[in-house]
């Protein structure tokens, strides 16, 4: 990977593009460019056949100039750094910060081009690429530019050892709070790679982590248990616990959002409806409160039924005056 550090300090593992595919790439360019080359040289002969012999070299040396140096330019600033041949091999040229190169970038490229490729058949970039720890010729070091591998091979992801069904809940009340996350990031890879290394190189990794996680939790590794197969399944109970915790967030999460306007939270965690609204009595003539008569309870009755429609609305505890 390259050391390819942005603007807001990230490093970005990028792989720069070794000798043999940078090579293919400008020979396939160079293919294209001079077979234009060739083509425009022949009609501009054709058509320039009546004139004279300066006019003749002029249009020779535009012509050059055009095709040869001023085509690579314009295929790499409107391609972002994608020339023909790039795009075959799967490369493409980036600042060294990362993003996309620019016009600026392309004329020093192209620029020194001529004189390390055109004019020395390419022996010039050759062993500037070679010297290079990132294989870069002289034009990307003045031009500040970096070729890198677009098409990287995806590795495939190799899952982690499984913790066996005896061991399920045997950590259910271990305390996790402690462990660290380099230390769970360094156990999930060597579970995922143990079968990649030496027995011996495993067995003593698998120790070291596991005293390692000990520490961390309090709790020492069962008597008889392997440290691989502990470290598995303390990586299982972790797993389990994060998976109760999204559920539980997500439950709440639909509990909350399920809150209308005539319901409100009660302290304990259950919704209650909003209760009736009460009036005050009126006072009587004696300045006493007139009593009301208390409602018998009646069941409570569906809503479709004719019953429940017939029935008289709530007192209000309001007496209409004689």
């Amino acid at each position: 990977m390259s050391g390819v550090v942005t603007g807001d300090a990230v490093v970005l593992g990028l792989q720069p593009a070794k000798l043999p595919s940078r090579a293919l790439a400008l020979a396939i360019d160079l293919v294209v460019v001079w077979a234009a080359y060739l083509l425009v040289s022949i009609g501009l002969a054709i058509a320039t056949a009546s004139l004279d012999e300066a006019a003749v070299m002029a249009v020779s040396i535009a012509t050059f100039l055009l095709v040869l140096v001023g085509a690579p330019i314009a295929v790499e600033t409107l391609s972002h750094g994608r020339s023909l041949g790039k795009m075959a091999c799967g490369l493409r040229v980036l600042r060294d910060d990362g993003g996309p190169i620019r016009f600026r970038h392309a004329l020093v490229r192209g620029a020194m081009g001529v004189v390390e490729i055109l004019m020395t058949f390419g022996v010039v970039a050759c062993i500037a690429s070679l010297v290079s720890a990132r294989g870069r010729r002289i034009g990307d070091v003045f031009a500040g530019t970096l070729v890198v591998r677009e098409r990287v091979p995806v590795a495939h992801a190799v899952p982690m050892v499984a913790a066996p069904p005896w061991l399920a809940g045997r950590f259910a009340g271990l305390d996790l709070s402690g462990v660290p996350d380099e230390l769970w990031l360094a156990i999930r890879q060597y579970l995922s790679r143990m079968h990649q290394l030496d027995a011996e190189v495993s067995r003593s990794l698998a120790e070291r982590l596991a005293g390692d996680l000990a520490v961390r939790t309090g709790a020492p590794a069962p008597a008889g248990v392997p440290a691989p197969v502990y470290l598995a399944a303390v990586v299982g109970e972790r797993q389990t616990r994060d998976a109760r915790r999204a559920q539980a967030a997500a439950a709440g999460a639909a509990g909350g959002a399920g809150l209308g306007h005539g319901a409100r939270p009660h302290p304990g965690g259950s919704v209650r409806s909003a209760g009736p609204v009460s009036f005050p009595q009126p006072v009587g003539p004696s300045g006493s409160a007139a009593a009301s008569p208390t409602p018998s309870p009646r069941p409570a009755l569906p809503s479709g039924s004719s019953e429940a429609s017939a029935a008289p609305p709530p007192a209000t505890g309001f007496a209409p005056p004689a």
